[in-house]
């Protein structure tokens, strides 16, 4: 699943799930029935992850292009720099003026 795959499926998730609980509210008031408020919203969870758990190919339609080894390996990884002291006591000369 890509980043705007994962984005949709979030957006998917969070719609599903308000109008199954606003649909299960407003079936088991109607109906005066604590029960099948809590049977539609369960349907309405494990409709909402069968739609938006599976890596389903509509959520990977913007794939990543990765560098292949032999081009990754002509850049090299970046270094971590240690902080001196140097820089240090720059910092410190700049906060006291």
């Amino acid at each position: 699943m890509d980043w705007q795959g994962q984005k949709h499926a979030e957006m998917l998730m969070q719609i599903f799930l308000v109008f199954s609980a606003v649909a299960a509210f407003g079936a088991g008031y109607l109906m005066r029935d604590f029960r099948l408020m809590m049977l539609i919203y369960a349907g309405g969870v494990v409709l909402t992850a069968l739609v938006t758990v599976p890596n389903w190919p509509y959520f990977n339609r913007h794939p990543l292009k990765w560098l292949d080894p032999s081009e990754a390996e002509k850049h090299p990884k970046p270094q971590v720099s240690n902080i001196t002291s140097s820089s240090s006591s720059k910092k410190k000369a700049s906060k006291n003026k």
